[in-house]
């Protein structure tokens, strides 16, 4: 890949970054200075299905991992991710393609959104997103935009390498089935190439 698209590519991919931080601090900021944390009456977006609803969360995305003991084993965890997720963007620092890059920049702008909120709130993270169907008492955890980043990018991945690795395996797979008809074809040739000089020798 020519240097300079790959270039492109990285700044595109800190721009998505940055705006998926920027509208995670922005609603986040809304939601702490017109909501009350833990209301019982959440704020109607759809109906009662999607609506607002402000709370704390220690844990990790949709409130997992929550806890003294949670938040310690949190850290790390979202340590290591980072980590990880970096150095795996290195690898393809003047190779991955521009949607490969953008879904690391989506998953590193919703990590860096969740870890300011840590950092501000010590430890604690704003959560106000809440998908639910009464009918059926069905209650998803409450989530955030930094979440819904993550959540999107990990899903993208899996799919570009599932994707991904079924395509190559069809690549080889054609390419074994041509091999084999070029090494067919040329003894075939072989083959008629010694009966024509055996026929003439006779002759």
């Amino acid at each position: 890949m020519p240097l300079k698209r790959a270039r492109l590519y990285d700044v595109l991919a800190l721009c998505l970054a940055i705006i998926a931080i920027a509208c995670d601090q922005w609603t986040k900021s809304q939601i702490v200075h017109t909501m009350t944390v833990g209301s019982e009456t959440p704020f109607p977006i759809f109906g009662q299905y999607l609506v607002l609803n402000y709370i704390r969360n220690s844990g990790a995305a949709f409130s997992m991992l929550s806890g003294g003991t949670g938040s310690i084993v949190l850290a790390v965890l979202i340590s290591l991710a980072i980590i990880v997720i970096c150095a795996i963007y290195a690898r393809m620092w003047n190779t991955g393609s521009l949607v490969y890059k953008l879904t690391f920049g989506l998953i590193l702008g919703g990590a860096f959104g969740n870890l300011i909120d840590r950092v501000v709130h010590s430890g604690y993270v704003v959560d106000f997103v809440s998908f639910r169907i009464p009918e059926i008492n069905y209650y998803f955890a409450v989530f955030n935009v930094a979440d819904a980043c993550i959540s999107v990018g990990v899903i993208l991945l899996f799919l570009m390498v599932l994707f991904g690795g079924l395509r190559q395996q069809h690549v080889e797979k054609e390419q074994v089935e041509t091999n084999d008809e070029q090494h067919a074809s040329h003894t075939t040739s072989t083959l008629d190439t010694n009966k024509a000089t055996t026929t003439e020798y006779h002759g």
